[in-house]
Order: C-alpha cells, then sequence, then structure tokens
C-alpha cells in the first residue's frame, strides 16, 4: 500500500518494529515470533525475511519452514521500464514437504463424503444393489456402489476401506430371500442382519456412531 511504501526504507530494525505492529493490527501477532537466526542466502533482499513453521499437531515431529521469503524492492525493478523502484514482497512454498505433512496427517481422514456403500458378493445383482441404493437416496442417505455388473466382494471391501465410507449394506441371494440387508462397519468388521424397512434407520445409528468417535478431542 502507499502507506507501506512512504515508510520505506526504514532505520534498521524499524521494518521489523512496523511489520510486528501490523501483524497486532490484524490479529495474528500470536503466530509470529522474531528470530535473530534466522538467515537466507539470497543478497537480493533489502528488508525483513521470514519463514512458515507449520504447529505440530500431537506427537508429530517439528518438520521445519515449508516457506519463506522477504522483502525485495531492486529485483523487480531491474525488468522494469528505466529501471524504476518496485517494493516487494515475496515467497516461496516447499510443495514436497506440505504434502509429505498432508500425507501423515490425512492417514485417518476420511477421502470420500460417502456414508455407505451397497455392495454385493454374488453375481447378477446389479440391480438389486441399484434398488437399495435408490432407498437410500430417497432418505436423503449419501451412498454409493461401484457400477460394475459383478464385482468381487473383496474390491468392494477395500474400496469402503481406501475412502474411509464407515458402513456398507451387503446383499446376497438369502438377504434377498429374508427381505433382509447386512450392514457391516468397516471399522471394525461387525456385521448384522437387518429388515428392509429398519434399513434407513440402522444406517444413520451406524454413521452417527462413526461420526461421535473420529469426532477429535476438545
Amino acid at each position: 500500500s502507499s502507506g507501506i511504501n512512504a515508510e520505506w526504507p526504514l532505520r534498521p530494525g524499524a521494518d521489523i518494529r512496523l511489520l510486528l505492529e501490523y501483524c497486532e493490527l490484524f490479529g495474528c501477532l500470536d503466530h509470529v515470533s522474531f528470530d535473530l537466526s534466522l538467515a537466507r542466502g539470497l543478497d537480493y533482499y533489502t528488508g525483513a525475511i521470514f519463514e512458515a513453521i507449520p504447529a505440530p499437531e500431537g506427537k508429530e515431529e517439528n518438520v521445519g519452514s515449508v516457506a519463506g521469503g522477504g522483502r525485495y524492492d531492486n529485483l523487480v525493478g531491474m525488468f522494469a521500464p528505466k529501471g524504476r523502484s518496485i517494493p516487494c514482497v515475496g515467497v516461496s512454498i516447499g510443495i514436497e514437504r506440505i504434502f509429505a505433512i498432508m500425507e501423515k496427517r490425512m492417514k485417518d481422514c476420511r477421502t470420500s463424503s460417502v456414508h455407505v456403500l451397497v455392495a454385493s458378493g454374488q453375481k447378477g445383482l446389479l440391480r438389486e444393489r441399484m434398488k437399495v441404493l435408490n432407498l437410500l437416496w430417497e432418505s436423503d442417505v449419501n451412498a454409493e456402489m461401484l457400477y460394475k455388473a459383478n464385482p468381487k466382494l473383496l474390491t468392494q471391501f477395500q474400496q469402503a476401506e481406501n475412502q474411509g465410507i464407515p458402513v456398507l449394506a451387503i446383499i446376497g441371494e438369502s438377504e434377498l430371500a429374508e427381505g433382509k440387508v447386512k450392514l457391516r462397519t468397516t471399522k471394525t468388521k461387525e456385521e448384522q442382519l437387518v429388515n428392509r424397512e429398519e434399513l434407513v434407520q440402522k444406517v444413520w445409528e451406524m454413521v452417527l456412531a462413526d461420526q461421535t468417535q473420529t469426532q477429535p478431542e476438545s
């Protein structure tokens, strides 16, 4: 802004004081620390330099900085008409390090918003799976199924585990004959037979139970 540019260049240390003042005004001073040991090797910096360090979660180790940058007033001006001064602040982000942190933190996170995967372990039940799927959809249950005609049951189990889908609704010839559906909890692998009329209610109970178990501690 013109206000910042008007106050630049500043006395040694004055830029740090100004930066910390602005951080306080924006309410983020608690997330900023002044470190005299911080150094960056590039010589085009003309003012404050900074690095971003993610706060560790739980037993997670500190991985160091994931971004860094600073103030440089002369670099961009080298490429401007007549070499005019263009005050700048820049930052570079360590994508690979950020991805590594995200991968660690997302191991126990769901990668899908689906609550129920409708499955079957026998051939020729595509239409029956579609009927159960539609029944769940009509009750606003976020459900899905594999759209192959005859997917292997193990493949369907792995799909639920990989995407963090908490419940499987499984049908077979015996379940169809009895008017029931087998519900399986993905995490515990516990199974129960429920009447088709109770399916939606039981599914919601299992979904809510799973959400309660996975809620982070306050």
